[in-house]
């Protein structure tokens, strides 16, 4: 059996438990695309399942795999409809059971990829699939965010966010980011009309909102409060500390009251793929890497993603 190099890990925990290691080579089912991965990035969903938050889905079964998008060449393809032939360039998104992008190898239904734009290389390919379909099913598909609304992004300044703010100046709405201090003038710069300390901004201290886009997920309540009625607030991660309590606040919101309160987790396929591919080539998305690691230090990559304060997405260069 061919071997590869792929990162696991054998309990949750903190960073220290990610490893690289060999493994068997991934073998395509008959339909699937083999994939050679240039390059991972690390997500939100990647860290609340390593370190166990979310273990109650994820089960007890080790060693597991990480890594949710990447940006690779095609080497094997169905032959049947595929778009895909050997030598394109893609980039794509698991299943978030089956995570595994951090490997030289995967295989992916040919619904779970689209084309790269040429014009990005691979590390900044791969910092874009989740963060920029999420940004790009909240604000658009789900938040229906208009020109002249007004939008609150907070965590303005990290992976999900940093695309937010420029989709929604694309969107031509009046955009506010809230982020911390060292990081305002960069907020500012990729298109903020407002970007204030979260420090020292308290909900009480802002106006209303038509759409708010929460990243952090602590006291969904309070910033709930800031909406208009009819607003829309799209939580992309529940407060990890009491995530229970807090999708239940959700859920009760989609049901009383004009301001509601909206978690998802989107699914990418290759239609939302490509209007990302898309809206990158027209200039509404750019990519914002903070910094690319080798594969062997994806641990410390996941500690720079946990500790925050970073510009965009910390990305993991695989080949």
């Amino acid at each position: 059996m061919t071997k590869m190099k792929a990162v696991v890990y054998d309990q949750y925990g903190g960073p220290e438990m990610l490893r690289e290691t060999s493994i068997d080579a991934s073998t395509p089912k008959e339909g699937e695309v083999l994939v050679r991965v240039h390059a991972t990035s690390v997500n939100g969903y990647d860290v609340a399942v390593r370190s166990g938050a979310l273990k109650m889905f994820t089960g007890r079964k080790f060693p597991k795999r990480i890594g949710v998008d990447f940006a690779g060449e095609v080497l094997t393809a169905a032959k049947a409809a595929s778009p895909f032939t050997p030598g394109d360039r893609v980039w794509g998104v698991t299943p978030l059971h089956q995570l595994g992008s951090a490997a030289e190898l995967i295989c992916v239904a040919p619904a779970q990829l689209a084309h790269y734009p040429i014009e990005l290389d691979p590390a900044e390919a791969a910092a874009l699939p989740v963060v920029g379909s999420t940004v790009i099913t909240a604000l658009r598909d789900r938040g229906k965010l208009e020109a002249r609304q007004r939008l609150l992004v907070r965590g303005a300044s990290g992976g999900v966010g940093s695309i937010a703010v420029q989709f929604g100046r694309a969107l031509g709405a009046h955009v506010t980011g809230l982020a911390g201090a060292s990081n305002l003038d960069f907020v500012r710069e990729i298109g903020a009309d407002e970007a204030l300390d979260y420090a020292v901004t308290a909900p009480a201290d802002l106006d209303a909102f038509d759409v708010i886009l929460d990243t952090v997920g602590s006291n969904p309540s309070a910033w709930r409060r800031l909406l208009v009625p009819g607003g829309r607030m799209m939580a992309i991660v529940p407060d990890l500390e009491h995530p229970l309590m807090s999708m239940a606040y959700i859920a009760w919101s989609r049901v009383h009251g004009a301001r509601r309160v909206r978690f998802f987790s989107d699914k990418p396929d290759t239609r939302l793929l490509t209007d990302l591919a898309d809206y990158v080539r027209n200039g509404a998305i750019k990519p914002i890497v903070d910094r690319v690691y080798p594969m062997s230090d994806i641990a410390e990559a996941h500690r720079a993603m946990e500790i925050g304060g970073r510009r965009g997405k910390q990305v993991i260069r695989v080949v």
